[in-house]
């Protein structure tokens, strides 16, 4: 018997990954049915044309179609039997997002749906408490994209709020955070998390993986990075030059911009919610959506 594939498609402010996870037809992997087949990460950057100009430029738009044709393409080479497409915070915010999505559905057949930062949050959060080896205690689960901050807040391994901030790593570098934004989300965890004792942080994105690996003092058995050794990276990482950055980190340069704010982003709500380490599964939004499509296909039999 074949494999069922599923594949996710999101399209984020920084980059556009594609993910394809088959299931395995075997009764005894109770606990490992999804297994990847590929993932590929493509940094169109749509953040930095959105938060300055208020929309996709026609260039980009141009490779985003191009993109999501050769998506689609390596989709049927790969028999994938569902998907899911979804955008978040630049195209939330494009003024031409919704003609960019039909044109896309016109040339190649994808449908994109443009989701906000709740459903965003939701998604992810529910794909990792799969993972969660510690299902009691408390965590602020953050997930750090190039619009927005996803934040849920689970206490005793349940999901008591989730939150969504107009707060990313594209917008930063734009200067086109509010500072009543950052506000209202340093009000609104110091809130949350009152009383409640030991909160840490479970990272999700990119930029906390990346952060995690460059790290020398890190809890390796664990997946954890103590936010002391965080915040000794950051400062290392401040002064530097992208350029500077990408010779001294061996880092890409659309990484070598973003992992700055990133870390101020981490470092800040750590401060909030007084949290001494960052769990780092490394696993994002795509896998939340493989994560969705496979649960309803189960509800389904």
């Amino acid at each position: 018997m074949p494999n069922t594939c599923y594949a996710a498609i999101d399209i984020g402010s920084n980059a556009v990954r594609l993910l394809i996870k088959k299931v395995k037809d075997d009764e005894t992997l109770v606990n490992k049915k999804l297994s990847k087949a590929l993932m590929l990460r493509v940094p169109l950057r749509l953040g930095f044309d959105v938060f300055s100009l208020g929309e996709v430029s026609d260039e980009k738009t141009v490779k985003l179609q191009r993109l999501m044709k050769a998506f689609r393409q390596l989709m049927k080479i790969y028999d994938v039997t569902d998907y899911r497409a979804c955008a978040t915070s630049a195209m939330r915010d494009a003024r031409n997002g919704k003609s960019i999505i039909k044109k896309i559905q016109k040339d190649t057949g994808i449908t994109i749906e443009v989701i906000d930062g709740q459903e965003e949050a939701h998604m992810i959060y529910n794909n990792h408490i799969e993972c969660m080896v510690d299902r009691t205690g408390n965590y602020i689960y953050v997930d750090v994209g190039g619009g927005s901050t996803e934040i849920n807040l689970l206490v005793d391994g349940e999901l008591q709020h989730s939150l969504s901030y107009n707060i990313g790593t594209i917008r930063m570098l734009n200067g086109a955070v509010c500072e009543n934004v950052w506000s209202q989300m340093h009000e609104d965890l110091a809130r949350l998390t009152e009383g409640l004792g030991e909160v840490n942080i479970i990272g999700s994105g990119g930029n906390i993986n990346k952060l995690y690996r460059l790290a020398e003092k890190k809890d390796r058995k664990n997946l954890r990075l103590p936010v002391t050794s965080l915040q000794t990276l950051y400062e290392e990482l401040l002064p530097l030059t992208p350029k500077q950055r990408m010779e001294a980190f061996n880092l890409k340069a659309d990484r070598a911009d973003v992992i700055v704010p990133a870390s101020e982003i981490f470092l800040a709500i750590a401060k909030v919610v007084r949290s001494e380490y960052i769990c780092v599964p490394v696993i994002g939004l795509a896998d939340g959506i493989i994560g969705s499509l496979y649960e309803e296909k189960e509800m389904r039999h």
